[in-house]
């Protein structure tokens, strides 16, 4: 049985293939694209009518916007669309498992890879834009010049902590899952199965939630003192 979905191969052609890493990936942005274009396609602002689907919608976005405020209230509507973003990418391939034959392309290292690194690539662009480049990478160099390595470990290794994570998490559900599915009677692996589904949005919420914080300590430094870490 392949452990992730890279090694599930549909077509190859020297250094260039078509794995189901790929393949599902954009099976999910083509399909939270539809609905986003079918969702947003006739809003109501008036608030004299609104669609199932725009109910559902502003339930979502009200429940994203909620944490972020927890976290950084001042900044929860900068933050909503990449946040926002990664929660229902991250929700959408956990709860296509429903699917025979689905492969979430989470449980594929290169895709938490790509989805940390973006993450971090986030915390510096919105962490410039708040603070200026200048008292940002100040920061680096707090409180003494000798801490740089130090901190670009930090960033390293907290974009490698994200990455593994939610893969490693994915991968171990889907996993069991589907020896269950083997050796076990039916009604085990079907308990397993939604117990799978609550874990995967489980981990949805965590990716986003750490990205969020992370965001939100590049952003909110204490004034008073630049040299402020932020792990």
């Amino acid at each position: 049985m392949p452990i992730t979905p890279d090694h599930d191969l549909y077509w190859q052609w020297g250094f260039a293939h078509l794995n189901a890493t790929i393949v599902y990936t954009w099976v999910v942005m083509v399909l939270l694209t539809l609905i986003a274009w079918r969702v947003t396609r006739h809003l109501d602002y008036s608030g004299l009518y609104r669609s199932k689907w725009q109910n559902a919608l502003e339930v979502v976005v009200q429940a994203i916007r909620g944490q972020i405020r927890e976290i950084c209230p001042e900044e929860k509507d900068l933050f909503l669309p990449f946040i926002g973003t990664l929660f229902l990418f991250i929700a959408t391939c956990s709860l296509l498992e429903i699917l025979p034959g689905w492969k979430a392309p989470t449980g594929s290292l290169s895709t938490t890879a790509g989805l940390a690194i973006c993450v971090g690539v986030a915390v510096h662009i919105f962490g410039i834009a708040r603070r200026g480049v200048r008292k940002y990478l100040r920061h680096y160099l707090q409180p003494t010049f000798l801490m740089l390595p130090f901190h670009m470990l930090t960033e390293t290794t907290r974009t490698l902590a994200l990455a593994v994570r939610l893969f490693g998490n994915i991968m171990s559900e889907s996993t069991i899952v589907g020896i269950l599915l083997a050796i076990a009677p039916l009604a085990f692996p079907m308990i397993m199965q939604v117990f799978g589904l609550l874990m995967g949005l489980i981990q949805a919420y965590v990716f986003a939630i750490l990205a969020t914080v992370y965001i939100a300590a590049a952003t909110q430094a204490q004034r008073n003192r630049e040299g402020v870490a932020y792990d």
